[in-house]
């Protein structure tokens, strides 16, 4: 019988537990991820009584608490508090989302927070999202068009923009590309749904000159087609965006282009 034996710094660890000391008869326990890379200890799980009476409605909220009433040494994220710049993407009950935007009454019994998989943690609930930026840069992002047309105003039709909703409003959190399974296993070189998406964002704008060249770029077995329509991108989008039909359009202008 074969036998996988993980390194010891990977097994996670009972931690502390933090006692309520407020008296409140509204309490809940709340499980986070810890880890510190200055010392060699292994990962664990603290555990925090928190009274929920003094606590406002979001995950980010409890997590706000804790760092500020309980635990100063917690390390996580966080930046806008209203579900715009993604800072704070993590695991949340088992699903990833935004913690500025998750209300904790949602989730039944403890409440487990982890980071976001796959990612390397730097600490506690911080992922390394180095990788996934360096992706982002190689679509090149940003609007190409002819030196000719520098300087003009570039119009639009209201039907050519229409076709960037659902697109542009993508925050890059990492949600959906750390859902997906294909890109767990093939993270180094599968672009994961988050930077397809930002890829036909920009394949699809009628005013980018470059369109051929975009599909040329990511028409790769391995940047693209390691997709496998799982749709677990979808179902985690915090923004309520399809990844995954953003995918498959790329995939069917391949198909039906002389590219």
């Amino acid at each position: 019988m074969v036998q996988i034996n993980l390194p010891q710094n990977s097994k996670v660890q009972k931690g502390n537990y933090y006692s309520d000391k407020t008296g409140s008869k509204n309490i809940r326990k709340v499980n986070i991820y810890r880890w510190d890379p200055s010392n060699d200890e292994n990962p664990r799980i603290d555990t925090y009584e928190v009274d929920m009476d003094t606590c406002p409605s979001k995950v980010l909220d409890l997590l706000n608490k804790i760092k500020n009433e309980i635990d100063p040494s917690i390390a996580y994220r966080r930046s806008c508090a209203h579900g715009v710049c993604g800072s704070c993407a993590m695991n949340m009950d088992g699903k990833n989302g935004l913690a500025c935007t998750k209300p904790h009454k949602e989730i039944k019994g403890d409440i487990n927070i982890y980071p976001l998989p796959h990612l390397k943690v730097q600490k506690d609930l911080i992922g390394d999202l180095s990788t996934l930026y360096k992706q982002y840069e190689s679509v090149e992002p940003w609007l190409k068009i002819s030196k000719k047309d520098e300087g003009k105003e570039n119009l639009q039709s209201i039907e050519d923009r229409s076709k960037l909703d659902g697109l542009y409003e993508c925050i890059m959190c990492a949600c959906c590309s750390t859902s997906c399974p294909s890109y767990w296993w093939n993270g180094d070189k599968y672009l994961g749904p988050a930077v397809l998406l930002q890829a036909y964002r920009w394949i699809v704008d009628s005013r980018d000159d470059e369109r051929k060249a975009r599909l040329k770029k990511v028409a790769d077995e391995l940047k693209l087609y390691r997709c496998h329509t799982i749709l677990n991108c979808t179902s985690a989008c915090p923004k309520g965006l399809n990844p995954a039909k953003a995918i498959a359009e790329i995939k069917k202008m391949l198909a039906t282009s002389n590219i």
